[in-house]
């Protein structure tokens, strides 16, 4: 049997967004927005990962890392501002002040001793406007030996075995025709996409991503302690 869904294509965190608020029963979502959402489970044995550099999510800079005493945080990913946030704790020592990109014209003219948390394709529009590249997946490594899960295919708990099945189905065929899809919707004039989409981003949810998802949970608690309402 073939099932069928409506598809909302959104940034990951507005993935996570609509799940919250009942406009989704699966979503690709943000790992730090995983603990947050109730009734809620992790599926598919894919994911948004990187076991080498993942190039597209930095912090990029024109000031040595020592020397930033800002940092710009991408509106766009939950998971990689909790990232920047315990590498800036645990692995570089410093504590910048931390401010929203919501307006991205910022990365036209960027600032000596600010660094620009940035995801996706901002990243190649403005890879000229910086000398200082971090690639926050190989950060992530030299600082724990692990890769590193970006998002995760989640699902309410009262979806059925058989959606979750088919949609497993539908994502292994997808990472095993990459060529294809790059033809299919136009990117072959892009001489970075297949290296990207093959080497850059890992998909198998395997074992060591699910030990970096648990790390990174608990060092994202000490960073980003839950607000107590009480």
């Amino acid at each position: 049997m073939t099932l069928h869904a409506d598809l909302i294509l959104s940034p990951p965190r507005n993935c996570a967004v609509a799940l919250r608020a009942g406009e989704a029963d699966i979503a690709l979502i943000p790992v730090a927005a995983i603990p947050t959402i109730p009734d809620i489970r992790i599926i598919t044995p894919y994911c948004i990962g990187a076991s080498n550099s993942v190039r597209t999510v930095v912090l990029a800079s024109n000031s040595p890392i020592s020397e930033l005493h800002t940092i710009y945080l991408d509106s766009h990913s939950m998971t990689s501002v909790g990232l920047v946030r315990i590498l800036s704790s645990r692995w570089w020592h410093i504590t910048p002040e931390w401010r929203a990109m919501e307006d991205f014209s910022v990365l036209d003219d960027p600032q000596d001793r600010t660094g620009y948390l940035m995801i996706g394709d901002k990243v190649f529009t403005h890879e000229d406007n910086f000398r200082y590249y971090y690639d926050l997946a190989d950060q992530w490594r030299e600082m724990t030996g692990l890769s590193f899960v970006f998002a995760a295919w989640v699902a309410r708990r009262s979806v059925p075995e058989e959606t979750i099945n088919e949609l497993s189905s539908a994502l292994g065929y997808g990472v095993e025709h990459i060529s294809q899809a790059i033809s299919c919707y136009h990117y072959d004039d892009r001489p970075y996409a297949y290296d990207y989409l093959t080497r850059n981003i890992d998909y198998h949810f395997d074992e060591e991503k699910h030990r970096a998802l648990k790390l990174y949970w608990t060092e994202k608690m000490k960073v980003d302690p839950p607000i107590n309402p009480g």
